[in-house]
């Protein structure tokens, strides 16, 4: 019996320090450094061409794309040292520096393609809504805490963080930014849903945004054009439906294997963004139906773990942790999937980056950084003490199930 009650305390010291020990979800940053990977691969391949021509240097883009992922892991670490407190006390601030930087692009932003939506710092363009999205989610969060009741019980509750997006979404709109605008407006609703509110006021909200979102497309001819075009692009293949139809002939020669690495033939200025907004059409030609699919599962293990550490946080009572990480899930998930659908013709044409993938500074040092929160939140939960009983308490039931 003594034998016994020594290992069982033994097993259990060992869990405790196992459980003690963990800093990173390894799940989470092998699915991130695949990515990653991925995407430094795929801008090397797609942007060759376009960078010769434009640049004068085949390497001009992979090259700033290499320091984009490096300023990235940096400030992904950098965010991963901050205490998720600091978050929530910033609420506020966090807020402000939201509407100010929106506010500022309109006064000083640079115009590209027909839209305000950068900064320019010397060779560098600043995209001040990426940050937003960061910044806006982590004020949602501390207001879901400090509300929740009055959120779940009150109309008044529920829509006073519907006022603060309707002011980000007007300020969006004036750039225009109409996919930032949905990607904030769908984690905005799926933190709220999350946190408890009545079903009733959540279909009623989003019935509002469905209609909002129709005026919207209605009231502007280019919305509408594209609309029009994503029904049927080969109906005007060589005007409003040339982006869509470049893109599913690049998914048509990739078949099931693809062409090969570097062997694109859309990449070569027939479909324009191939670097950018379309890098999963030309991985999807390269790399065949087998890459776009193992790209795809990367996505979703990538948002499952984020709502997977959210739930923890929540099991533990840290429900800033939790909602802010259920933020950054629906976040980094409602982005890939519109990119990824706008590419595959099942969405309307939409300039949205692919998280982690695509080029662009701004996209890909917050996609970053939020992984660094989300690494945050996993480590205080895991090694806080109510983390460490819901962490044990899930080890020993697996031990009964086995």
């Amino acid at each position: 019996m003594n034998v016994a009650m020594n290992t069982s305390s033994l097993n259990e010291s060992l869990v405790s320090y196992h459980i003690g020990k963990k800093k990173f979800d390894a799940t989470l940053l092998l699915a991130t450094s695949a990515l990653l990977m991925v995407g430094l691969i795929m801008i090397a391949s797609a942007s060759i061409d376009v960078a010769d021509v434009r640049n004068g240097n085949p390497f001009h883009y992979v090259v700033r794309h290499g320091l984009f992922v490096v300023l990235g892991i940096i400030a992904g670490a950098i965010v991963y040292q901050l205490p998720i407190s600091l978050w929530q006390k910033a609420g506020w601030l966090a807020l402000s520096a939201s509407l100010i930087m929106l506010v500022t692009v309109l006064i000083i932003g640079k115009e590209v393609n027909g839209s305000t939506r950068w900064i320019g710092m010397g060779t560098l363009n600043i995209q001040p809504s990426e940050l937003t999205k960061l910044l806006l989610v982590s004020y949602l969060a501390g207001y879901l805490v400090r509300r929740r009741d009055e959120v779940m019980r009150t109309w008044w509750g529920f829509a006073k963080p519907m006022l603060v997006l309707m002011v980000v979404a007007i300020l969006l709109l004036m750039e225009p930014d109409f996919g930032a605008t949905v990607v904030i407006g769908a984690a905005f609703l799926g933190m709220i849903f999350l946190s408890g509110a009545k079903l009733g006021q959540f279909i009623l909200l989003i019935v509002g945004c469905l209609v909002a979102a129709w005026g919207m497309i209605y009231s502007s001819p280019y919305r509408l054009q594209r609309l029009t075009g994503y029904t049927d692009p080969w109906a005007d293949q060589f005007g409003s439906g040339y982006q869509l139809t470049q893109s599913l002939i690049a998914f048509g020669r990739g078949d099931w294997a693809g062409v090969g690495l570097g062997n694109s033939i859309q990449k070569q200025f027939y479909l324009p963004e191939a670097h950018t907004d379309f890098v999963f059409a030309i991985l999807a030609e390269e790399f065949g139906l087998i890459g776009t699919v193992l790209v795809v599962i990367l996505f979703c293990v990538l948002v499952y773990r984020a709502l997977m550490i959210g739930n923890l946080a929540e099991r533990s009572n840290q429900l800033f942790s939790a909602y802010f990480a259920y933020g950054i899930g629906i976040l980094l998930g409602v982005q890939a999937f519109i990119n990824i659908g706008v590419n595959m013709g099942l969405l309307p044409t939409k300039g949205l980056t692919l998280p982690l993938v695509s080029y662009g500074g701004s996209s890909l040092i917050v996609s970053c950084m939020c992984i660094g929160v989300l690494a945050r939140i996993y480590y205080e939960t895991v090694n806080s003490d109510d983390g460490r009983e819901t962490q044990q308490g899930e080890n020993e039931t697996g031990g009964n199930d086995d």
